[in-house]
């Protein structure tokens, strides 16, 4: 694979000696905002009203329809589009459903998103909603949808757009997996992104359109992947993989990321960034240069005082049920992507611990989860509602069931079969403990695997609790669809946490070597 970043300089020697039907477009974007309409901590998680006000808050709705509104006024030709991921994340979502995100999309003036995988999180009826109350086109192009009645007519593969009397052509994509990430129903079917991508772009140049951008809520390497097995595409607008591109620390690369001629970009998550892009394409559409950076959304980017306004509106039905307290931590509950989705977490053993202990009495001997649905950390000090439904905003239940030691050796497996690419299904677990070999060939990593300080037995029926989507076959758990004694109805896994937290009051978070990982 090969990186190349146009510096500065080499941008514009090309650009002096280029014709003058250059074509200088910015492309503002942001990707899985996850319904935080509200400002957020360094946490990801709630940020109080005190702390925004003492100015230790990120991004919000209100902070970037006033990053907007700046960047429109001083830009001569912009286009604003989402990776993807809009859906799912905090209470607003819970309780709106798509409603909330497709006004403030709207008030945004958003030109074309992607259908993330989260938008499937309700079925194709709520994303139906959502696409019918958007001012702009949702796209997908690596998925048949004709067998949906409820998409077939709604969802586009691409579309084109003008822009200062150009045509841009969009395409957008989705995970290939979306059917093992969320509920799309079975009848649509997805398929390889290259391909897709491919085929689009095609139709797009018999069209005269040959400036291509790629809407993909695929993840950083499928973006990496698509770039090089595809000709044609000109800029690749990330998400999925909450990827920050930059020179900030924890950036995972260069802003673009370059690969040939094809410029991708990612601003992380939860609308903390504003990525903000600038490409100067020539008469061929070739982009001749690249650069801009992430606009970090902090408290020097004033909140629009109306945008405020209606989400506290919004938000008023919700006050009651997220500003009740529920209990109290002597530290930081640590549930960060990066850790929870590669090793033992101190959130992962939070959550798991509360589901086994929920359901020791009824012959439970492991609770297992995946890290992909602890979706923040929680500060010191008292721990609210809202903070806990943050981290846990699926309404995900707990999920008892019966499975040989085999099968599950299997499903540690296929947790650990992804984790250099800090996939959701990583397990987390209690009542047991295992070692991980990420060296190894995926399907063969998994070793020492114990349950309650025993030997696995492979051909011992135990007892697991886990949440009804891990049961159902997500992430990759499919060797669990078909377990005996499965009862996919128990209290919601966010519920079960929070009284766990307030019967351990205060509670100390904790790592004890469950998981072992090699280096």
């Amino acid at each position: 694979m090969t990186f190349r970043l146009l510096s500065s300089a080499a941008a514009l020697a090309i650009t002096a000696g280029a014709a003058s039907a250059d074509y200088s477009l910015t492309i503002l974007h942001t990707n899985d905002f996850h319904s935080r309409f509200e400002p957020i901590s360094k946490y990801d998680s709630t940020c109080s009203g005190e702390d925004n006000a003492a100015g230790e808050c990120f991004g919000g709705s209100a902070r970037l329809v006033t990053a907007l509104e700046d960047a429109k006024a001083r830009l001569d030709n912009y286009l604003l589009v989402d990776g993807g991921d809009q859906f799912q994340g905090t209470l607003f979502y819970t309780y709106y459903k798509g409603k909330l995100a497709a006004e403030m999309m709207n008030k945004m003036g958003y030109d074309a998103m992607t259908v993330g995988n989260h938008e499937f999180d309700d079925g194709p009826e709520v994303l139906r909603g959502f696409v019918d109350s958007v001012d702009f086109p949702v796209l997908m192009s690596n998925a048949d949808i004709s067998g949906e009645p409820l998409l077939s007519d709604a969802i586009m593969k691409s579309t084109i757009i003008e822009k200062n009397g150009e045509k841009i052509g969009l395409i957008g994509l989705t995970p290939q997996d979306t059917d093992e990430l969320a509920s799309p129903g079975p009848n649509i079917v997805f398929t390889a992104p290259a391909d897709a991508v491919q085929g689009e772009v095609d139709k797009l140049a018999e069209e005269g359109v040959n400036k291509i951008i790629v809407l993909s809520h695929s993840g950083y390497k499928v973006d990496i992947s698509v770039a090089e097995n595809t000709t044609g595409v000109d800029v690749i607008v990330g998400g999925h993989t909450n990827t920050l591109l930059g020179e900030m620390d924890g950036a995972e690369g260069p802003y673009p990321t370059m690969v040939g001629d094809t410029a991708i970009v990612s601003a992380y998550a939860y609308g903390k960034f504003l990525g903000e892009l600038n490409v100067t394409f020539d008469d061929d559409g070739k982009v001749v240069s690249a650069e801009g950076a992430p606009l970090i959304m902090d408290a020097s980017v004033a909140e629009d005082e109306a945008t405020v306004d209606r989400i506290a509106e919004a938000a008023a039905p919700l006050d009651e049920i997220r500003n009740k307290v529920v209990a109290e931590t002597s530290d930081e509950i640590v549930g960060s992507r990066e850790m929870c989705r590669a090793e033992e977490c101190p959130m992962g053993n939070l959550v798991a611990d509360a589901m086994l202990d929920r359901v020791k009495d009824q012959g439970i001997d492991v609770a297992i989860s995946n890290g992909g649905g602890l979706r923040a950390s929680i500060d010191a000090g008292e721990v609210t509602m809202g903070e806990v439904l943050t981290v846990l905003p699926f309404q995900n239940t707990l999920s008892t069931f019966q499975v040989k030691g085999s099968t599950l050796v299997e499903a540690l497996e296929n947790g650990a079969s992804q984790m250099e690419e800090g996939a959701g299904r990583f397990p987390q677990v209690s009542g047991m403990s295992f070692t991980i070999d990420p060296s190894a060939e995926p399907g063969s990593r998994i070793s020492d695997v114990k349950v309650g300080g025993t030997d696995i037995d492979p051909e011992k029926v135990y007892g697991v609790v886990s949440n009804n989507y891990v049961r159902n076959g997500g992430d990759g758990y499919k060797m669990f669809v078909d377990a005996e004694n499965a009862y996919d109805f128990g209290p919601d896994l966010a519920d079960v946490t929070a009284e766990y937290l307030a019967a351990n009051a205060p509670y100390t978070p904790y790592t004890d070597g469950r998981i072992t990982v090699k280096e």
